[in-house]
């Protein structure tokens, strides 16, 4: 019998496009598994999550960049299909600050975690999250917001070389204007022209002092805040593997119990009365030892079934559990598991797991998504060649102040040196990738969240060229250890 009152539907919400998100895809499973119908509401049409057998049925989602009454109108169809009410979850930022915002308009057709409407917004703006860290004495990175070109160049003399810039709300950034949500700027010409763009990204910029990565310095926590505030299931990871190297999404995370990281989640969230699924990451200080916060994503994070305990608890089944009014078990935590994302690490998918290891894609009860994620990544990966083979692959020189971008959600890409040659990225906005200096194929970049891999080696690659650290501290690439998800460490 489950534990989950299955009588009570769950409504996966999605507005982001990326057709490669292996967290919507956890969620599904999860839910399935216990015998909760699951609707997904995204752009699912070349995903692999449409293959999965827990799936009762797929709706089509807002548009980007949907207001509120659109994605209002869209979930209301949804919810009149269903015929009862369901559980809704948010898979992305841009859809947790909606339903923050529409849930007393939703009630009582979904069910959502009870906290100030606005406190997903806050927490997810990353100007305003800079200001929330300071009030409640985490760590954060020292970051200053510039209200003039002349203020940005001063900022870059106050943080130093190199930083990291970002746009405070990258759910609201422009498609197909080239602007991304995270850059790392190596020169005070390169913040001046990005905060030039303010009004075109919608939001303002953050300068942020750069922290290096380094061995165990990576580390994201996952948990759920139940009505009375306590977090609930989750727990600490650390990220082992990283694509791109030391800035990307999780490739490897690993299960590591970390009192620190604990303390700060469940300190931030208790102060900030935050109700519901969160995923924060976090970068330490090798100077220091401090672990800084960088994110808080007011949602599942994509390696959220990393933290599946002994009973079979996760966040999305302790919000289920907690919004019908069931008690939640109480696990033993599974330190050591690891979760593996098979198309950015294979050789870790084979390697031996003693304590257990979930991969993102294939399962053994769910074979459909698995077999459809690897033939869609061979064709997009074959189309992406084709593409650049019909442009003109020949090596370019590069402009002195390409900078290292990303999209929401999309890992951070380091910026080629001067003098390094570039394959060009065939679609308009997509970053420039630094060809390989070895002769090894690169598999190209997706669209939204898939940077460029190596095509037949795994964690043994070289990556691509790092920004030049200040004196004494590394560089980007070439280190083994970390975003997330799904997100860089560094921004």
């Amino acid at each position: 019998m489950s534990l989950l009152d299955i009588r009570v539907p769950a409504v996966l919400l999605r507005i982001d496009r990326n057709p490669f998100h292996h967290g919507t895809l956890g969620a599904v499973r999860s839910l399935g598994r216990a015998g909760v119908e699951v609707h997904v509401v995204a752009d699912s049409a070349g995903s692999p999550v449409r293959r999965s057998r827990f799936v009762r049925q797929l709706h089509p989602p807002p548009a980007p960049g949907a207001s509120p009454a659109d994605i209002a109108a869209v979930l209301r169809r949804v919810a009149a299909r269903i015929g009862r009410p369901a559980v809704l979850i948010p898979m992305d930022d841009a859809s947790a600050i909606a339903a923050g915002r529409l849930r007393a308009d939703l009630a009582p057709a979904y069910l959502l975690p009870q906290q100030p409407g606005t406190l997903p917004e806050r927490v997810a703006d990353k100007a305003e999250l800079a200001e929330v860290c300071a009030a409640a004495g985490i760590p954060h990175p020292p970051t200053l917001v510039p209200d003039s070109a002349e203020q940005a160049a001063a900022a870059v003399r106050r943080l130093g070389l190199p930083l990291i810039a970002k746009w405070s709300r990258p759910w609201l950034l422009p498609a197909g204007a080239g602007l991304r949500s995270t850059v790392v700027v190596r020169s005070a010409q390169e913040a001046v022209e990005l905060y030039l763009r303010s009004e075109e990204a919608g939001s303002r910029l953050l300068l942020q002092e750069f922290l290096p990565p380094g061995p165990d310095r990576d580390w994201f926590f996952h948990g759920y805040a139940d009505r009375t505030g306590q977090v609930r299931a989750g727990g600490p990871g650390r990220k082992q593997r990283a694509w791109p190297r030391g800035a990307g999404l999780t490739a490897v995370g690993l299960w590591t119990p970390n009192p620190q990281v604990r303390a700060l989640a469940e300190r931030l969230t208790g102060e900030l009365g935050f109700r519901g699924i969160f995923d924060l990451d976090f970068r330490r200080c090798g100077s220091t030892g401090r672990y800084h916060l960088l994110d808080f994503n007011p949602r599942p994070g994509a390696q959220f079934r990393l933290f599946t305990d002994s009973a079979g608890l996760d966040v999305v089944r302790a919000l289920h559990l907690d919004l019908t009014h069931r008690p939640l078990p109480d696990g033993v935590p599974l330190a050591g598991r690891a979760f593996v994302v098979e198309n950015y690490a294979p050789l870790s998918a084979l390697r031996p797991a003693p304590r257990g290891r979930e991969l993102a894609w294939s399962a053994p009860d769910d074979r459909g998504p698995g077999l459809a994620m690897w033939a869609l990544w061979g064709r997009h990966v074959a189309g992406r060649l084709l593409d650049r083979l019909r442009d003109g692959s020949a090596a370019r020189a590069p402009h002195p102040h390409t900078p290292v971008v990303r999209q929401a959600g999309e890992p951070l890409v380091p910026a080629p040196q001067t003098g390094e040659p570039l394959v060009p990225a065939p679609q308009t906005g997509e970053p420039l990738v630094p060809a390989p200096q070895t002769g090894e194929p690169l598999v190209p970049a997706a669209r939204d969240e898939e940077p460029a891999v190596p095509a037949a080696r795994d964690e043994e690659f070289t990556g691509v060229a790092g920004v030049p650290a200040a004196p004494g501290a590394a560089g980007l690439s070439g280190l083994p250890d970390r975003s997330d998800d799904e997100k860089a460490s560094s921004c």
